[in-house]
């Protein structure tokens, strides 16, 4: 019986060497534990003059619950933060839960979260968290995802002269530091585990 070429190009992510399993119990805890981190992340929350969406931290949390967990246990450890945040617990950015926030100016890039949590964890899945290089175009393209449905989503409230000055290039600076962070972190992860 043949793999099929997708699943024969799957490489394990840093979880599946921590924890050994891709499958089982530990896979509920880092889950939850990736939501929480999430969740965590949020509470870093930065107004922007004039604009309803603040800078958060979450963005961070998101893309490295896929990089870490993989496509589909990053995805759903998102879905888990918005499972908790819609039921009333304060993990959205500065304390804020319920899910009116799907629908407000911040649901587009809350709604982003999630395939952009599946891309981090599909290209880690194929060793772009292991060099540098590619563990910064992880975390931008991650980025460029989250950013393009925040603006969607942002667009039904601002008008559009202002779009990109409220919703894109506040995000920008930051954006660029988590990647260029990661860039460092997610490689040196793989190395830290490859030491005899």
């Amino acid at each position: 019986m043949s793999v099929p070429a997708a699943q024969a190009a799957r490489l394990p992510t840093l979880a599946d060497v921590l924890t050994g399993s891709r499958t089982g119990v530990p896979n509920v805890a880092l889950v939850l534990g990736m939501s929480l981190l999430v969740a965590l992340c949020a509470q870093i929350s930065i107004p922007v003059p004039g604009s309803p969406v603040p800078i958060t931290g979450s963005t961070l949390g998101v893309l490295y619950a896929g990089a870490l967990l993989g496509s589909r246990r990053g995805a759903a450890a998102v879905a888990l933060y918005f499972l908790e945040g819609g039921l009333g617990l304060p993990f959205f950015a500065g304390g804020a839960a319920g899910l009116a926030h799907f629908a407000g100016p911040t649901g587009g890039y809350l709604l982003g979260f999630l395939p952009a949590a599946w891309l981090a964890g599909w290209l880690a899945e194929r060793g772009w968290d292991r060099t540098p290089g590619k563990a910064l175009a992880l975390m931008l393209a991650g980025s460029v995802v989250i950013l393009a449905l925040g603006l969607a989503g942002l667009a039904r409230f601002v008008p559009a002269s202002r779009l990109l000055p409220l919703g894109f290039y506040p995000f920008i600076p930051g954006d660029l530091a988590k990647a260029c962070l990661s860039a460092a972190l997610l490689p040196a992860g793989w190395k830290l585990i490859r030491r005899p």
